[in-house]
């Protein structure tokens, strides 16, 4: 099956623009969906993260606490990587399985952090979508959605992959910045829909 890796920053409009393309026929694979579930209340990874970090890393229903992490991982790098070690084995596992049952017209493996893992992905698929956005529309969108301050997502932001990286690996972008309107994004999203729709269909998977 033809696989697109759709990745962007946090605020970028990846997810909507998966949603697009789950719309017109893609199976969609996210991980971020995987490790929601796998960190939601009797989640299959809490049992070993409270083994890793302790109860205070469970909120009173038992899901992770995710301010809590979030500032533990911040302060302390070692903290993340004990995280990723808990969380990618089963995120892979996961991910893997939903891949091997895919039946849509082409697959797209939805990953924020494609770029900052490119050594495992590149290889996974045939070409690799950014969804490309201007920092201060990133930080406005997320404050809106999450109640997060700026410097908390300017964090999240400087942890994640620069922007030159990710366009420098892309195959295929879409523009979504802050003078991008719906129906713009819609049919950039329905254009890059219809290209992959006939490499699929000319490559034979």
């Amino acid at each position: 099956m033809f696989k697109i890796g759709l990745t962007g920053g946090i605020g970028s409009g990846k997810s909507r623009v998966a949603d697009m393309l789950g719309e017109w026929g893609a199976t969609l694979v996210d991980t971020d969906e995987i490790a929601r579930a796998l960190t939601a209340a009797n989640g299959a990874a809490m049992p070993a993260i409270e083994r890793e970090f302790g109860p205070q890393a469970l909120t009173p229903d038992g899901a992770l606490n995710r301010e809590w992490m979030r500032e533990r991982a911040f302060s302390d790098p070692q903290a993340r990587l004990r995280l990723e070690a808990v969380l990618h084995p089963a995120i892979t596992e996961e991910t893997r399985r939903q891949a091997a049952a895919a039946t849509g017209l082409y697959l797209v493996f939805v990953v924020p952090l494609l770029v900052e893992s490119l050594a495992r992905w590149r290889t996974r698929v045939d070409r690799i979508c950014v969804v490309d956005c201007d920092p201060e529309t990133q930080v406005a969108r997320v404050q809106s959605r999450s109640g997060l301050t700026g410097p908390a997502i300017r964090r999240i932001m400087a942890a994640q992959a620069a922007r030159a990286s990710r366009l420098e690996v892309a195959d295929d972008v879409i523009v979504n910045d802050g003078a991008t309107s719906p129906e713009q994004l819609r049919a950039q999203a329905k254009t890059l829909h219809d290209r992959w729709l006939t490499l699929a269909t000319t490559t034979g998977r």
